[in-house]
């Protein structure tokens, strides 16, 4: 159990990074959750189908699925700064968590969770239970989803000017650290 639950906040610390580059740009309360519990469905999802789709796909998605995430994140963030920078807010306007409608959480908690593929076809060879795995990696994913949003607004206070700016970028580097393997 105790190497389940390290994996799971290793796989979860993507979702960490980019939670709080969300929480910069003042998402609130209800926005949160949906974000928190999008990740964490993606997050127990992704090990199930990667062990539903088996071994041979492993080998042909390969560092692949890592790119493939990196580079969706690092587009939402670049759409996300491009917006901002076309002055999409009023200066010195709070975020509103408006800019993170359900069809951009989706597309980040997919890329988020796309090395989790990996990890289902390690849990499907160590038969791993792949329903307690998936709850585990769910629920720390939610957890530390909720605690990057919220250090991400404490962040995001001081900033309110120039909070989009600030988590577009941050969410571009963390796309760039998936790519590179750092999370």
């Amino acid at each position: 159990m105790l190497a389940l639950l390290t994996l799971a906040v290793a796989l979860g610390l993507s979702n960490f990074a980019a939670a709080i580059g969300i929480g910069v740009s003042g998402v609130h309360g209800r926005v949160r959750v949906r974000i928190a519990v999008v990740f964490g469905v993606f997050e127990a999802g992704m090990p199930i189908l990667g062990v539903a789709l088996g071994q041979g796909l492993a080998a042909s998605l390969g560092h692949a699925a890592r790119w493939l995430g990196g580079a969706v994140l690092i587009v939402i963030g670049m759409t996300s700064l491009i917006s901002a920078w076309r002055g999409s807010r009023s200066p010195g306007e709070p975020g509103t968590g408006q800019s993170w409608p359900v069809g951009r959480v989706v597309a980040s908690g997919l890329a988020l969770s796309v090395d989790n593929l990996a990890a289902g076809f390690a849990l499907g060879a160590y038969h791993t239970g792949l329903a307690v795995a998936a709850v585990v990696f769910g629920a720390v994913s939610v957890i530390m989803s909720l605690a990057g949003l919220e250090l991400g607004a404490k962040l995001g206070a001081g900033t309110s000017d120039r909070c989009e700016l600030i988590a577009s970028v941050m969410l571009i580097a963390v796309g760039a650290a998936v790519a590179a393997g750092v999370f």
